[in-house]
């Protein structure tokens, strides 16, 4: 019973101390400050809007296109005139000042339906940003989860190591009582004294990967953590995932089989579009024109002093490609190539999908399985170092004994800490992978 005072007064003002000290961060708000400032999760947003600004103005693959100039030209030129009637004849300055304006209008009215696909693929390319977007947010998410509850399976760690420290610490109170007393042997307290050491050193040790844990935390949210900051103390796992509820409608959950499917899509309109190049462009075009010349020094006896021109005109126009240098033809190759380079990666990535969820599964139910012993021998060894404990006190068992029930108890710690963080793991890419993290 003194051991579980011991334990309980300990852990009492360690957390007391922890809480009072640092503020405590959830799961929830790691994860809302990682999708606003993860540096991953912003280029991809930021690509994002990219592709969603060439979506909003796709439209205008359909308008026509509307060119204005007008210009302003002066001459002055030196000028030296004869004609068959030499009374005629003349040399001498001319200076003149030329304006003109032109609007033209082009509307290609068909184009092979190559506008209809152009529109069609950027609107493809902007869907398939998005769930970029998405699967960079999924995968995001579960590297928060998984280097959150790391730090959580350290602290456990640190709590397992001060309790053997207070096992320990027990240790050499009893021996050193012993020995004055002349029951006991100096080489008995001297090991219980190294073992105290050690186990205070693994704590600073400890200690020190928490922090660093923190640190890469932090890194992963840009930085927006507090500088002292403290998390949960438990491993929650959800032990009720079935598989049909990941299998059944993966291709329609998984962003990246989602974004390889838009890819391949893509492929296809490309491919629309090159085939239209063989038909031909039907346009309508019309034009206004001004000009006016006006002539302010004038030496030849024959030449306007001033004119002046405008007006519209308008038609159509058909343009048919006949030879090309087979690029045309070139071009939908290649464009074939892709769709089939594209159906390739994305049966490659539905496959390799398929066998990480698979593996996910396998790896789910053993961390169950194994978390269920672990949890059934924690309990055994706790109860083998308390009657060892006592039975020592009352001179019945060895310090080795004691010794060996302690490194049992340690040992059932490590294991059980472990299996908790596998069970995590597993059921956070389980998650990852049917597109779960991001609801």
């Amino acid at each position: 019973m003194r051991l579980r005072l011991y334990v309980s007064i300990f852990l009492f003002f360690s957390g007391f101390h922890l809480a009072f000290c640092q503020e405590e961060v959830t799961l929830e708000q790691v994860v809302g400050l990682a999708l606003e400032k993860n540096y991953d999760v912003r280029i991809a947003r930021n690509l994002t809007k990219s592709a969603s600004t060439n979506n909003d103005y796709v439209v205008g693959a359909f308008l026509p296109q509307v060119t204005a100039g007008a210009a302003t030209v002066w001459n002055e030129n030196e000028q030296n005139l004869r004609f068959q009637d030499e009374s005629r004849n003349n040399s001498g300055e001319a200076e003149s000042n030329n304006i003109s304006g032109s609007v033209q209008l082009t509307w290609t009215l068909f184009d092979g339906t190559r506008m209809f696909s152009t529109r069609e693929r950027i609107s493809q390319l902007a869907e398939q940003s998005e769930l970029a977007l998405k699967d960079q947010m999924v995968n995001t998410i579960a590297l928060i989860i998984n280097n959150y509850y790391d730090i959580v399976r350290q602290k456990q760690q640190l709590l397992a190591i001060q309790e053997q420290m207070s096992v320990s610490e027990e240790r050499v109170k009893l021996a050193e009582k012993k020995l004055q007393v002349g029951t006991g042997i100096k080489p008995e307290l001297l090991q219980a004294k190294v073992d105290y050491n050690a186990q205070r050193a693994q704590m600073l040790q400890q200690e020190t990967i928490i922090a660093q844990l923190k640190e890469q935390l932090n890194n992963i949210v840009g930085l927006q953590l507090p500088a002292v900051y403290d998390v949960a103390d438990t491993i929650i796992i959800d032990l009720n995932l079935r598989p049909d509820e990941s299998f059944d409608n993966l291709d329609n959950t998984n962003y990246s089989l989602l974004a390889a499917r838009r890819n391949l899509s893509i492929a296809n309109l490309s491919l629309r579009e090159r085939r239209a190049e063989y038909l031909p462009f039907f346009n309508f075009n019309a034009a206004y024109n001004f000009s006016r010349n006006d002539n302010t020094k004038q030496i030849n006896p024959f030449g306007p002093v001033y004119s002046q021109t405008q007006g519209f005109n308008y038609g159509f126009s058909v343009t048919l490609p006949i030879l090309t240098g087979f690029n045309t033809r070139r071009l939908a190759q290649l464009a074939k190539i892709e769709i089939d380079r594209q159906q390739l990666l994305y049966d490659q990535q539905r496959n390799t999908v398929n066998v990480d969820l698979h593996n996910a599964f396998i790896n789910y139910d053993n961390a169950k399985s194994i978390l269920m012993i672990e949890e059934e021998t924690i309990g055994l060894a706790k109860e083998n170092v308390y009657i060892a404990l006592e039975s020592f006190k009352r001179g019945v068992n060895t310090f080795i004994e004691l010794r060996t029930a302690q490194q049992s108890l340690a040992e059932a710690y490590n294991r059980l800490i472990s299996a908790r963080f596998n069970a995590k793991l597993a059921e956070t890419e389980l998650l990852r992978l049917n597109g779960s993290l991001l609801q």
